[in-house]
């Protein structure tokens, strides 16, 4: 299954006329990008983020406080990829976990009792689809990947979940 990307721009001239706060909302409170796209559409970009413009200042700022380097963030993604291939080595047409079937999913995307409740409370307040149900335990399977675990923690969950940002109003 091929990557899938897409970018929503906030129109510049509604924060210049002050019309847009600084964290990305309008002035009734409703997020610009949600505004501008589908939901069925929205529900099937794995993450939501929302990118808040670079200060000047953080830009050419000279250290990076412990932040991890590129080369690191490489090593993680190549070793959580290694994961995924040996996860999925048996399993033809499935090569990542972006890909996995409902039948794979029940099987490497298991919650303990907390998780399912975390989960299910989630679905419950934002109203969340079945498709974004699916898409966020394959996102926190990937984080989990990231941090090499065995099982998905309430850490990777709740991280799954927020970005889900966009699906539905906060």
């Amino acid at each position: 299954m091929p990557s899938r990307s897409a970018s929503i721009k906030t129109c510049r001239k509604l924060y210049l006329r002050g019309l847009l706060c600084d964290n990305g909302r309008n002035r009734t409170g409703k997020g610009v990008a949600s505004q501008r796209i589908s939901g069925p559409l929205l529900d099937r970009v794995d993450l939501h983020l929302d990118v808040p413009a670079v200060d000047h200042r953080e830009l050419t700022r000279q250290d990076h406080g412990g932040e991890e380097g590129s080369a690191a963030v490489r090593a993680r993604v190549i070793a959580a990829r290694r994961i995924q291939q040996e996860r999925f080595a048996n399993s033809r047409g499935t090569p990542t976990n972006a890909a996995m079937s409902p039948r794979q999913l029940r099987r490497f995307c298991g919650l303990d009792s907390r998780g399912q409740w975390l989960l299910e409370q989630a679905m419950l307040q934002k109203n969340f689809s079945a498709r974004a149900h699916d898409r966020i335990l394959k996102v926190a399977r990937t984080l989990a990947d990231l941090r090499a675990l065995e099982r998905i923690d309430e850490e990777c969950l709740l991280e799954a979940i927020a970005y889900r940002s966009l699906d539905r109003p906060l």
